[in-house]
């Protein structure tokens, strides 16, 4: 069934933006999670912070509550805090553990049903793909920032700039072997 693929690749590709956010904040020295670029910039760490503050938003009472909670300051979320690297990956985990518990308690008769974001109605399947494409574009941030501040220490968490004929990757992400299929 349509539905019930989509769903699951969904919360697959939701997976892999989590594991590649993580793998880019596991190169980032702790210093450099709380560095702007500019003053108009986030860090890492506001990043990492907005998108949990959306997660815990949009996901909790998916179904039932729009999406933007009343009691979400979404500004604060950009304000500098004297935060710490754990605390830091603690809000995170917590987001993203908001949206997986509520993803995996969804069934593929769901996504017809009508939720609010703002007090515009989607879809369910219309809410995943737009907050799928929210996070992808902090996450693409995140790794961004995270190289930038690696430089040579960075190591490639997707196929190694010249080393594109020796990667094919399935679909799932993990890499296989051409002469394999």
């Amino acid at each position: 069934m349509i539905d019930a693929a989509y769903f699951e690749d969904s919360v697959l590709q939701l997976r892999k933006l989590k594991k590649l956010a993580d793998k880019a904040i596991g190169q980032t020295e702790d210093q450099h999670l709380f560095v702007r670029l500019d003053p108009e910039a986030n860090s890492i760490a506001l990043i990492m912070k907005h998108i949990a503050g959306n997660m815990r938003s949009r996901w909790t009472d998916f179904l039932t509550a729009d999406g933007e909670k009343p009691d979400r300051n979404r500004d604060s979320e950009f304000e500098e805090e004297s935060e710490t690297r754990a605390a830091t990956l603690a809000t995170w985990e917590d987001g993203w553990n908001v949206m997986f518990r509520t993803l995996e308690s969804l069934s593929a008769a769901d996504l017809e049903k009508t939720v609010y974001i703002r007090g515009e109605a989607h879809t369910v399947m219309q809410a995943i793909g737009r907050q799928m494409t929210h996070y992808a574009s902090h996450v693409g941030q995140i790794v961004f920032l995270a190289k930038h501040f690696a430089g040579s220490r960075w190591k490639s968490l997707s196929i190694p700039r010249g080393k594109s004929k020796d990667f094919e990757v399935a679909k799932d992400g993990r890499p296989y072997n051409v002469e394999q299929r």
